[in-house]
């Protein structure tokens, strides 16, 4: 009889070494299954919030943009008299090269200041022999010496050498190496750089604001000055130029994502004016068929 209880205390001890075995081999499988399926998931590190380039789009708006600013020779600093009589002959030469005839007639110039492209100078020239007979080209000339004088045609003898200086291929390409040859560390201003391009190709900017002229009852068509940041690569600066109102222009730039302007448009928007509605039930005083 004891001998049978003592066997059964051993089978129910064996039993119970027998279970703790299994379960400790389980929740090693299951440890072992679970550190397995860690090590094989795939990570892919989540980019963080990218600066739109090559402008900054909260760093301006219109309203903080300085104005393009024109001075007569008399009104330049002494230093840029001194960089623009170094730099004429080479304006002579390379104004020669696309045929602008500076070496005839009497040229005058007065300084374009353009504060988003901070290191270059900018001289805009004329030659005015009378009606129909007006002669501009503007020249870049790079005040740290890195870099060349750029010139960028925009009349002769009251005609476009090849095409509008705004749309230009000679003008896009010229100013694409001024703005390389700012060596800018930060984004700069997108309004700002859209003012110097239309001043550099002959225009005056000034942007303009949707406003309403309850007097005369015409609404100016004037799209606000525009930032657009689209879902594939690049922006796109648009503003109108009101400086000549009523005579109104739109300027678009469009850049790719590494800065260089791609293309430009500038063409004219006229004025919308508004009418009276015509009477229900008629229309260019017919009757409407029911």
């Amino acid at each position: 009889m004891g001998s049978m209880k003592r066997s059964i205390i051993l089978c129910m001890v064996l039993a119970v070494a027998s279970l703790a075995t299994l379960f400790t081999s389980m929740g090693a499988q299951a440890q072992s299954g679970e550190d397995g399926s860690a090590a094989s998931l795939k990570t892919r590190q989540v980019p963080g919030p990218v600066q739109p380039r090559p402008f900054s789009a909260d760093r301006e708006t219109p309203a903080q943009v300085a104005p393009i600013e024109y001075r007569s020779a008399n009104q330049m600093t002494e230093k840029d008299r001194m960089l623009e009589a170094d730099a004429e002959s080479s304006i002579s030469e390379h104004a020669g090269y696309v045929g602008l005839e500076f070496n005839q007639g009497q040229w005058s110039y007065r300084q374009v200041v353009c504060p988003a492209l901070p290191n270059h100078m900018f001289l805009r020239f004329q030659r005015n022999n009378g009606t129909g007979d007006v002669s501009v080209f503007t020249a870049s000339i790079p005040r740290n010496g890195e870099g060349r004088v750029r010139i960028i045609p925009i009349q002769l003898r009251g005609y476009s050498l090849w095409s509008p200086a705004p749309i230009n291929a000679l003008t896009i390409s010229a100013f694409n190496h001024i703005r390389a040859e700012e060596n800018a560390d930060d984004a700069q201003d997108w309004l700002g750089s859209g003012f110097c391009y239309a001043a550099l190709a002959g225009g005056h900017p000034v942007a303009g604001k949707l406003t309403d002229d309850p007097e005369s009852q015409k609404i100016p068509a004037a799209i606000p000055a525009v930032l657009r940041i689209p879902v594939h690569d690049g922006e796109q600066v648009s503003f109108t130029d009101v400086s000549a109102a009523p005579r109104l222009m739109q300027w678009t730039m469009i850049f790719s994502g590494k800065g260089r302007l791609m293309r430009a448009k500038h063409a004219p928007v006229g004025l919308l004016k508004e009418g009276a509605v015509p009477p229900a039930g008629k229309l260019e005083g017919r009757p409407v068929p029911r």
